[in-house]
């Protein structure tokens, strides 16, 4: 699946990547890397962050979460005035890689309201 996300990367020519996820209200947030910052190991080790910025997760001293990306997820910007790459991730607790309860990462297949 990633060997898709490199071939889009590499066919748009992708300067950055924007990792992003939701908060428990359904706030996204996100956090952008240089394209040479990511590789493979993104797909199977995720990127670390500090939870402690997001207002209701973590105090600063067990602050440290996985982002974990879903290469099906992956989508140009079409926004960006640089040529970047959207992936949404899914929030883990780096101790047991089991998803953080106030991650809402399939904010992203939640139904349409009409």
């Amino acid at each position: 699946m990633s060997k898709a996300v490199f071939k889009l990367i590499a066919d748009n020519k992708v300067e950055f990547v924007d990792l992003r996820f939701a908060d428990m209200r359904g706030l996204q947030h996100h956090v952008t890397f240089p394209v040479t910052a990511i590789d493979e190991s993104l797909f199977e080790d995720g990127k670390m962050f500090d939870g402690s910025s997001i207002s209701g997760w973590k105090g600063i001293n067990d602050s440290d979460m996985v982002l974990m990306p879903d290469p099906e997820s992956a989508i140009l910007d079409p926004f960006s005035a640089d040529p970047t790459l959207i992936l949404i991730c899914d929030v883990l607790e780096p101790s047991t890689m089991q998803a953080y309860t106030r991650c809402h990462a399939r904010w992203r297949t939640a139904p349409k309201r009409s």
